[in-house]
């Protein structure tokens, strides 16, 4: 039986320890961003710039300069003599597009200051945003061919799942099926589902296979869905995947787009789902111009529909694609690398690699085992505070976890201490109530048919219920969407006097000329503030949100553009909405694993590692289920500079799970054996 080696003195794992050393080694000795971005990128990152155009995959290990790598090609192929305006780069958020673009533009004028060729086009006509945006774009342009009208508007989530909530009443489904699956279930099934490319029924038998007695309702649900949507001239998010695909499918428009394009990006590819797979091969299908970026091992989207599948079977697809791997880590320490590299090598299937790094500094990752959750807060908020008062300020710091509940016990001690923080992961801001609201009025004013925003205006005037609402809406879509026709309508006393301000409201958004978006988002404020302080707590707070997204209209030419990207691509906080000098300087980040991805921290936390939570219990059934958590696993840890540490309790009460107060013994996640936990300091809290 092997010695217990790795386990430390007292002070190895403990904040005190970790204050001795953080002013020697605390900051990072990778070559900065701005001197590689001269021009000084290393083999593996020269070669894929360089490639030609026959298909290219780009296997981009974490903190391997995969968006300076990207951007490099772009600056290069314009070099090269593509015309921008025929490039097109395909990201997950509309901000990623816009930082890559800014750097191609930084990358070209240092090229022009070497005297580098082709250095007098810009990157103003790159189409560069995400997969959903540029669909919704195309479909505007081309859509026609297949019958899609452009004025539509596009519902998220939550509006998809209040429409088909309002079906499921319509159609009596629950009548006699009181265990009818709930509108968000429904809402989730339905777009698995479509993204799966499966038919219904052996989707539910893979996926859900309780709702299996319930599909011939699903199917009469999902239909209604389809024809309502059509009616109403509203697109979902996977309308937009689906759509763009049977555009490129029709013969003229299809091909007017392959010939818009000479080259395509991709960044992210592993997070594709197969409908957006179908589309590049519709836009490419030889693959020439084709470059795709991504990281199998970084593949932690199934939920959403992605599968992993696209990125490992990329060079079957594309016959003759050339793979180049990057491999040198510019983030994390050597120590920090040692652990990662095993931990993701447990991996049952995917590209092998091996990072690697020139940053020698910083010792092993810790591993602690705490006698609670309560110890185990208590040890993160003290090692957060070491972190600081050695120099890391606390927007260098993260604590990341599995699910958003996991942080409850840190937040409180955070509190406690006057810590201030930031939390990730959970209602968005765009899904809040009054924000939704907002947009409401702007989406009815741009498509009077849209019933589930009309719907919501409604019924939030005095003495409107959800029936008379209905029949208001029903009369609407038979006056052809005038809104001009709302004036008519009998309403009851009490609404009155509301329902003329209203009617005057609307009139005002789509006068002629259309007001400018700002003036328009004022109108809706002016007539909303009494309704919000009636119907909401904080209403001030809320207010001043609303206030944000008013100004935040100043960028938009229309509003239009407005709604599909706050729809498509919303800000997470108001965090985001606030100018540069009115956002907190200091704030520890709280994440779940899945919004940090992308992110890099200093000084990263990993709690409650434990069998049931990493993984969770939830996704223990397939080999390609563990697989992904173990990704998810090497994401969090990955996310690390200099220090990183993982805290488990050896005890957990029972209120995460059944509030019955009762106790557990969680164990120490199975990702790290015995094999692994030598790369780690351990210790005991």
């Amino acid at each position: 039986m092997k010695t217990k080696k790795t386990t430390p003195k007292p002070e190895a794992a403990t904040p005190k320890s970790i204050a001795k050393t953080k002013k020697a080694a605390h900051k990072p000795k990778a070559q900065p961003v701005a001197a590689r971005e001269a021009g000084e990128l290393n083999p593996a990152q020269q070669e894929a710039v360089r490639h030609g155009r026959s298909p290219l995959l780009i296997i981009a290990g974490a903190g391997t300069g995969k968006t300076l790598t990207l951007a490099h090609r772009t600056a290069h192929l314009i070099a090269e003599g593509v015309p921008p305006e025929r490039i097109l780069l395909l990201t997950f958020t509309r901000r990623a597009a816009e930082s890559m673009l800014l750097r191609v533009e930084a990358i070209r004028a240092q090229l022009a200051a070497k005297g580098n060729k082709s250095t007098s086009a810009t990157t103003r006509g790159v189409w560069g945003g995400t997969f959903h945006a540029t669909g919704a774009r195309l479909l505007r342009i081309y859509g026609s061919a297949i019958g899609v009208d452009p004025r539509f508007t596009i519902h998220d989530q939550a509006d998809s799942t209040d429409l088909l909530d309002v079906l499921i009443t319509e159609l009596k489904l629950t009548e006699n099926r009181k265990d009818f699956p709930k509108k968000g279930t429904c809402q989730s099934v339905h777009s698995g589902w479509i993204n799966s490319g499966k038919e219904l029924e052996p989707f539910l038998k893979a996926s859900f296979p309780w709702c299996l007695k319930h599909l011939d309702g699903l199917k009469r649900l999902y239909r209604t869905y389809e024809e309502r949507k059509r009616q109403q001239n509203i697109f979902d998010f996977d309308d937009l995947l689906l759509y763009w695909n049977k555009l490129l499918a029709h013969p003229e428009a299809g091909n007017a787009i392959r010939r818009r394009f000479d080259c395509v990006l991709v960044d992210e590819y592993q997070d594709t789902n197969p409908i957006q797979s179908q589309i590049l091969k519709q836009l490419r299908p030889d693959g020439s111009g084709l470059t795709v970026v991504g990281d199998d091992a970084q593949s932690i989207y199934s939920f959403r529909g992605a599968t992993v599948r696209n990125i490992l079977d990329f060079p079957k697809e594309f016959p003759g694609t050339t793979i180049v791997k990057l491999e040198e880590n510019y983030r994390s320490t050597e120590p920090v690398l040692k652990a990662t590299n095993q931990l993701i090598g447990q991996v049952s299937e995917g590209f092998g690699k091996e990072l690697h790094t020139t940053r020698t500094d910083g010792g092993r990752p810790q591993l602690l085992s705490c006698s609670d959750e309560y110890a185990e807060a208590r040890y993160v908020v003290q090692q957060v505070l070491a972190h600081r008062k050695a120099g890391i300020p606390l927007h260098e710091q993260a604590v990341l976890f599995r699910a958003s509940h996991h942080s409850l016990a840190v937040e409180l001690e955070l509190a406690r201490n006057n810590v201030p923080f930031h939390k990730y992961g959970g209602l968005k801001f765009a899904d809040a109530a009054h924000v939704k609201d907002l947009v409401a009025f702007l989406r009815l004013a741009e498509n009077p048919r849209d019933f589930v925003s009309g719907l919501r205006l409604l019924k939030l005037l005095p003495g409107i219920g959800p029936k008379k609402a209905s029949t208001i809406l029903e009369g609407l879509a038979a006056a052809s969407g005038d809104l001009g026709s709302l004036a008519q309508c009998k309403v009851p006393a009490a609404s009155t006097a509301a329902w003329e301000e209203f009617v005057v409201l609307l009139q005002e958004l789509v006068a002629d000329p259309v007001p400018a978006l700002t003036a328009q988002i004022q109108h809706v404020l002016t007539f909303y503030t009494p309704l919000l302080r009636q119907t909401y707590d904080d209403p001030e707070q809320r207010l001043d949100d609303l206030k944000k997204l008013r100004d935040l209209g100043e960028r938009y030419e229309d509003r239009a553009s407005f709604l599909a990207e706050l729809t498509l691509d919303p800000p997470s906080s108001t965090q985001q909405l606030a100018p540069a000098s009115q956002r907190s300087k200091d704030a520890l980040v709280l994440s779940t694993i899945h919004s940090a991805k992308g992110l890099e921290w200093d000084a990263v936390t990993v709690i409650n590692a434990t069998d049931g939570a990493i993984p969770s219990s939830r996704a223990l059934e397939t080999p390609g289920q563990l697989d992904e958590e173990l990704r998810l696993f090497y994401v969090a840890l990955t996310r690390a500079k200099t220090w990183l540490s993982v805290t488990y309790p050896r005890y957990r009460s029972g209120y995460q799970s059944n509030w019955g107060g009762s106790w557990d013994s969680p164990t120490l996640t199975r990702f790290l054996p015995p094999a692994l936990r030598k790369f780690f300091v351990e210790g005991k809290e």
